[in-house]
């Protein structure tokens, strides 16, 4: 027999049974205790499974309430959805049938709080979210390679999913993992009550007071060595990385929301010489922040929607093609949006947040492709360990943007890397926006320059 651990005991099956398939029973187990509470069942729920004799055989008499349903029709919903107000136009390029609608809103402040982190490059939560609703079930394993801020992690936990993530920039494990089974506010406030903030006044770093006041530096500089002393010995916990991943987010910004003074938010932080003249030009130097305070109201907001809760989960920090952690055919469902070409400098970007985190950005390997065939090969190689994962019949959704003022239409190149793999194109979304009867698949955009229209390849793994 194997044991996996859980917190209220073990999940105990046959060697036979591989991780993926165990964690996916694990969830249908917790999701089966959640629904319980809900409805103030009394009759809790065993959180092991049959081994030998009778045991757990009430959690095996109910894991039939949770088998899948038969895969609905997507394209087939594709063709006919007008949930905002207009009909879905279909054109065929290449073979392959183009579905143009706006699919999901555009308004701002329609997703769950959790997702409020700045982040480059990252798509709507309403986008993993229209494919998790669609193509998987509750307990099954939703997956970004290139997660960025946690998007689809995130949403997938929030929709009862187990969420698995990688990205080759540890900053996104920092910012993701701290929000699946997140703190509570209380102990958010505890911790911040416990770190000993009067300790903190000297800086180091003079060339950030063009950023701080110095005795906010004094307290940005102290916690970063108290995160780091216990992330040292061993004592970071998950409240520590709430923490962290707050303070990561505050760093930089336009508003006293933020611990600096008015400057770019802190994905797209400035160098310290573009910084003295934004001061120079503004007239403005920076005011003293309550680091403490800020960090504890931008956690009632992330919190204030609810947690996002997971019974496991798996976050990496490996190159796209390189995941040997997650087990074959363990994944039902792949959304993500690998980088493009020559888009975004995320090393420059995120210089302040590496320095934080303690993290050389030179070391960190993100993937900058300047010519095409470069860029395909590269999604060649991640499409090759997106097929071993995923199970016979799952799906991958992956986005693409129009490039080079709508030159290259990397949808194409998505299609030509999937050739030769056990993967089949089912077709191609563009989400507009703003949806017209005129829009074509070759002429939708919500953008004059750079990345243009949502361009969304659908791959399926062959049975």
């Amino acid at each position: 027999m194997k044991k996996w651990p859980l917190e209220c005991g073990f999940f105990v099956a046959p060697r036979s049974l591989d991780r993926g398939a165990a964690l996916t029973a694990i969830n249908h187990i917790w999701l089966l205790g959640r629904k319980e509470l809900a409805s103030g069942s009394s009759r809790g729920t065993s959180c092991r499974t049959r081994d030998d004799g009778d045991r757990g055989r009430r959690v095996n008499h109910q894991l039939h309430l949770f088998q899948e349903e038969d895969e609905p029709d997507l394209l087939a919903e594709l063709r006919t959805f007008r949930d905002f107000g207009e009909s879905t136009l279909v054109e065929t390029v290449g073979g392959l049938p183009y579905f143009i609608n706006e699919f999901w809103t555009a308004r701002q402040r329609q997703a769950h709080r959790l997702h409020e982190v700045s982040y480059r490059a990252c798509f709507k939560p309403q986008l993993p979210a229209f494919f998790i609703e669609r193509l998987t079930a509750p307990g099954d394993v939703v997956y970004d390679p290139f997660m960025g801020r946690g998007t689809t992690p995130i949403e997938a936990a929030l929709r009862d999913r187990i969420p698995y993530g990688n990205d080759t920039n540890p900053l996104s494990r920092a910012l993701t993992e701290p929000r699946i089974n997140p703190p509570t506010l209380a102990q958010v406030k505890a911790r911040l009550g416990e770190i000993p903030w009067g300790t903190f006044d000297h800086y180091d770093h003079a060339e950030l007071l063009t950023f701080y006041h110095p005795t906010t530096l004094a307290h940005i500089e102290g916690l970063r060595a108290w995160l780091m002393e216990r992330e040292k010995a061993g004592l970071l916990d998950q409240t520590d990385r709430w923490v962290r991943m707050v303070a990561l987010n505050r760093l930089t910004g336009h508003s006293a929301g933020f611990f600096s003074v008015y400057t770019l938010p802190p994905n797209q932080a400035v160098t310290v010489e573009r910084q003295r003249l934004i001061n120079e030009k503004r007239k403005q130097t920076p005011p003293p922040r309550d680091v403490a305070a800020i960090i504890a109201k931008k956690s009632a907001s992330l919190l204030s929607d609810g947690p996002a809760l997971a019974p496991a989960s798996l976050f990496l920090t490996a190159q796209s093609d390189a995941t040997s952690e997650i087990p074959e055919a363990a994944v039902a469902l792949t959304v993500t949006s690998p980088p493009f070409l020559d888009i975004v400098n995320y090393e420059s970007d995120n210089w302040l947040r590496c320095w934080f985190m303690g993290i050389d950005p030179t070391s960190v390997k993100i993937a900058m492709h300047r010519k095409v065939e470069a860029w395909q090969a590269f999604i060649a190689s991640t499409l090759h360990e997106l097929a071993r994962i995923t199970r016979p019949g799952g799906h991958i959704a992956f986005e693409v943007g129009e490039v080079r003022n709508g030159k290259v239409r990397l949808e194409e190149n998505v299609i030509a890397a999937a050739e030769g793999l056990p993967l089949t194109p089912l077709g191609v979304m563009i989400n507009q926006q703003e949806f017209t009867k005129t829009s074509n698949c070759w002429g939708v955009s919500n953008n004059e320059v750079g990345t243009n229209s949502n361009r969304i390849v659908l791959l399926k793994r062959d049975q």
